[in-house]
């Protein structure tokens, strides 16, 4: 031990550490005791506010931590500048109290778009407005989110003097350095751009029924780099914000989830159509998965061998709709079987007698 250090435990043991130690502890105590009294009197004061009471549950946490280290800060100041080990003492206040500030920014953040989200439900019929107000909030709340913590780790690098000078060199050569790190951040940004452009436009939502690449599903989750799409067998589709930005795609519930849904039959040319008209219109009218709108039957196409027949109706959503035509199409084939067997789809030949010696060839009508 030489004789600086000697020095500085010298001066920690002076009368005036004792007394500096017991008006922290009395700062830490009175902060406590506001964060209490506090506490109790937001918890009243939110009561009928849902988002501004879920924001102070959430609060909680980094607020008693962030009350003491306030204080403590305020005796750190107010120390002697001779006093030992002081400034150390300060830097690490400080940076703590960075830390819980970021710390809180971050809770805040969550707890306004956890009360925004709990007050419009998706387990609704009709949740458009709810699902643009979720995907809206919860891209906003993680672009927030990042910008608070991108800040609170700036503001933390440039307490140390040896990050300011390398912040300094950095700028000074930003020319090959800035190209090297904006190409090594173009996904990053790109995606937080994307976030932005998707939670302002709102190509899609959360819940939305989109179709990507032939694949159909459910929009399941929106994060700050990816969608995940849950498609109808229970896989899930994980694709980048990006894509969405720069590639067509489906969304069959951009304004409305109401859909129109086809079924198509083929069917003997002399196969009566009134029968599967009214049919059709009696099963649409049995059927909860059926909302009134549409219920025709078209013949779309004349071939060879036998015409197409075209269904047209219209649900809800594309689940109840996809329901819907599977019944009306085994309904459909059923009755065909049951009372029209001789109007299904046939192939006919005609055979010739022999005429000069000479058989005619089968002939397909």
């Amino acid at each position: 031990m030489n004789s600086a250090d000697l020095m500085r435990l010298l001066a920690w043991a002076d009368d005036s550490s004792p007394r500096l130690l017991m008006v922290a502890a009395v700062a830490v105590i009175l902060a406590l005791l506001v964060y209490r009294m506090g506490g109790v009197v937001l918890v009243r004061l939110t009561r009928t506010m849902p988002v501004a009471a879920t924001v102070v549950e959430h609060a909680r946490a980094p607020a008693q931590l962030l009350l003491p280290l306030i204080a403590l800060q305020a005796v750190w100041q107010g120390a002697p500048d001779d006093l030992a080990m002081i400034g150390g003492v300060r830097h690490a206040n400080g940076l703590l109290l960075i830390t819980a500030l970021t710390w809180l920014g971050l809770r805040a953040v969550r707890g306004v778009a956890r009360g925004v989200t709990g007050l419009h439900s998706v387990e609704v019929e009709d949740n458009l407005n709810a699902r643009r107000i979720h995907t809206q909030t919860r891209m906003l709340a993680r672009t927030a989110m990042f910008v608070i913590l991108l800040t609170g780790l700036a503001l933390m690098l440039m307490t140390f003097p040896g990050a300011r000078q390398f912040g300094a060199s950095l700028l000074a050569s930003a020319g090959v350095v800035g190209l090297v790190v904006g190409i090594a951040a173009r996904p990053v940004f790109s995606n937080l751009i994307a976030g932005l452009q998707i939670a302002l436009a709102q190509p899609i939502r959360i819940d939305d029924v989109v179709v990507v690449q032939g694949e159909w599903g459910r929009v399941e989750e929106i994060t700050g780099t990816y969608v995940v799409l849950k498609i109808w067998d229970e896989r899930r589709l994980i694709i980048p914000l990006q894509w969405f930005i720069e590639n067509p795609f489906e969304n069959w519930t951009r304004a409305s989830s109401s859909i129109i849904g086809t079924v198509f039959l083929w069917v003997d040319y002399r196969m009566p159509l009134e029968p599967l008209r009214a049919e059709a219109q009696r099963l649409c009218e049995a059927s909860s998965d059926w909302d009134g709108r549409l219920c025709k039957l078209q013949v779309t196409e004349a071939g060879e061998g036998a015409m197409q027949l075209r269904l047209l109706v219209t649900s809800s959503s594309s689940g109840r709709n996809w329901d819907l035509r599977c019944h009306l199409r085994e309904a459909l084939v059923d009755l065909m079987q049951r009372a029209y067997p001789q109007h299904l789809p046939l192939m006919r030949a005609e055979l010739g007698k022999e005429q000069d010696g000479r058989p005619f060839e089968p002939r397909a009508l």
